[in-house]
């Protein structure tokens, strides 16, 4: 993750992508060289953890704990009948690789910029903790059977979803035939991007887009308001196909969080909002005082009124 951010968020990487046909003006490390040590760090490494879990794990069992012992279970009984191809271990590599890429490191930033937003925003701590009060009650676990009873919580994560504008520059595409859009001529292979972030940040949608207002996405009634052109994921065909997934992690991720804890600033003061630093977003580094919300008394986890 460290590479990642240092690498990937440089002047000289970005510049590569943006106009590589003037990449060779900087010096430094190219982004093809940059791309193969971090892909080699990392097949290394899941090699390693494939060959660890494979001796661990009972390939004969019907049950599996995660996604990779159940590959290797396909893949024992593939190699079975005959089949050492489709269910290698090189495209589970792979597939651990898109998994991180894709999920974990844009599931972390969107995570780290949530707590942020809400040590810059005690007030809308206040109204999480007061709806978790009433809804959850205690330290349980939150799980997904509690998402839909948690309407501020839903709204917060979508006005983060709304500030951190993750994809700022989506990713890039091309037209695979000639076609028209809104009278335009476009040709075949012309590089298209879907620009989510100018959306995201329309005033007309979003009002004073750049302040954290979870209550934008709040009725007149207190409920979750369907905002449709809330795109973090991407749209069309191309869209994000872990959205499910990354939207599950995030809310049992928050929700628990903020349940557990009430989140205070550390002696250094707030983490850093500011993003002219870099061109990409990038995880904020939060230090903060953690306040457990419940103590446990004779066994039962009650409320702690010394918070």
């Amino acid at each position: 993750m460290e590479y990642q951010e240092k690498f990937f968020t440089t002047f000289r990487t970005n510049f590569q992508i943006f106009v590589p046909q003037l990449a060779w003006l900087i010096p430094g490390k190219t982004l093809e060289e940059g791309l193969v040590d971090w892909k080699t760090d990392f097949f290394d490494f899941f090699h390693k953890q494939i060959k660890a879990h494979r001796e661990k794990i009972d390939l004969d069992s019907d049950e599996s704990q995660d996604y990779a012992e159940a590959y290797l279970k396909e893949q024992k009984r593939r190699i079975k009948d005959g089949d050492k191809e489709t269910f290698s271990d090189k495209q589970l590599s792979n597939m651990c690789l898109d998994l991180w890429f894709a999920g974990l490191s844009t599931t972390s930033i969107t995570l780290t910029w949530t707590i942020t937003y809400i040590l810059h925003n005690p007030d809308v701590q206040k109204k999480l903790h007061e709806e978790l009060d009433r809804v959850v009650g205690n330290n349980r676990l939150i799980s997904t059977s509690d998402k839909p009873e948690l309407q501020y919580m839903n709204a917060v994560i979508n006005e983060s979803h709304q500030c951190v504008n993750l994809v700022p520059v989506n990713l890039f595409h091309c037209t695979s035939r000639d076609t028209v859009l809104n009278g335009y001529q476009v040709p075949k292979d012309t590089g298209v991007i879907a620009q989510i972030s100018t959306v995201m940040l329309d005033e007309e949608v979003f009002p004073d887009p750049y302040k954290f207002n979870p209550d934008r996405f709040i009725d007149e009634n207190g409920k979750l308001k369907k905002v449709e052109v809330l795109c973090p994921f991407s749209v069309g065909k191309r869209q994000c196909l872990g959205e499910g997934l990354a939207s599950m992690e995030l809310f049992l991720l928050v929700a628990n969080f903020v349940n557990r804890y009430k989140i205070k600033p550390y002696v250094h003061g707030l983490p850093s909002l500011d993003k002219s630093k870099n061109v990409t977003v990038v995880p904020r580094k939060v230090v903060a005082k953690l306040i457990r919300r419940h103590v446990q008394i004779d066994g039962l986890f009650v409320k702690n009124y010394f918070e």
